[in-house]
């Protein structure tokens, strides 16, 4: 359950920052992928390239729908596949694999290098005045800050795990160890901004890492954020 941070909680210790006046907010991708599915291996080496990078947020959603086609992805859940289900509707799009989303507006073959680099660039160009979001880790949970701003927006808590190895026995990949990156492991939302700053202070998501979207109903991206490495 969500808590607002009390100012005796906001005074403790030195916190780690991830987004802030000097650094522009990480464009946001999204993998929505399958380990059942054989077109998707070269979308996910193409996403841990991308993984290692500051200035992009990139995140692998294991979808379900491919889990009754011989192999059950260990990594799928209802989650990932309802988020990929609005985004087809905003989008005018059926659900694929591998499909990639750029900060909620453009959508790619998830294994198209360069259709994938000039979606990112379109993105990094359109991004207009930024929320400012910092995402910590205190007391042993992780503290959420969401700074002033224009617009409505859900605050939306995502955990991950930063690797992946997988060998796959049955199925499309059948015989192959897939390693895959940034694999989303839950996702739920905090509340919603309006422009006012907010405070969180939740338990820590699933999975190894943690990030912060701030996201619009029309899929538009206002903020994102993620724990810096060791924090």
């Amino acid at each position: 359950m969500s808590s607002r941070l009390s100012p005796f909680l906001l005074a403790l210790g030195p916190v780690m920052l991830v987004s802030g006046p000097a650094l522009a907010r990480p464009v946001v991708m999204e993998l929505f992928t399958s380990q059942g599915c054989s077109s998707c291996p070269p979308a996910e080496v193409l996403l841990g390239e991308f993984a290692g990078r500051d200035d992009l947020l990139a995140l692998g959603f294991h979808v379900t729908y491919w889990d009754d086609l011989g192999w059950k992805d260990t990594a799928s859940f209802e989650g990932a596949t309802e988020r990929q289900a609005t985004y087809a509707g905003r989008l005018g799009e059926r659900n694929f694999t591998p499909q990639l989303v750029i900060d909620g507006r453009r959508s790619v073959v998830g294994s198209r290098r360069t259709e994938a680099a000039s979606a990112i660039a379109a993105a990094r160009a359109e991004i207009g005045p930024e929320t400012e979001i910092t995402v910590a880790r205190r007391n042993g949970r992780v503290a959420v800050t969401v700074g002033p701003g224009k617009g409505s927006a859900r605050v939306i808590l995502v955990g991950f795990d930063r690797s992946l190895r997988t060998p796959v026995a049955r199925g499309e990949n059948s015989g192959r160890t897939l390693v895959q990156a940034n694999v989303v492991r839950s996702l739920r939302t905090l509340g919603t901004w309006s422009g006012e700053p907010l405070q969180f202070s939740e338990a820590l998501p699933a999975g190894q890492d943690a990030a912060v979207i701030v996201q619009q109903s029309d899929g538009r991206i206002l903020g994102a954020a993620r724990l810096s490495p060791g924090a």
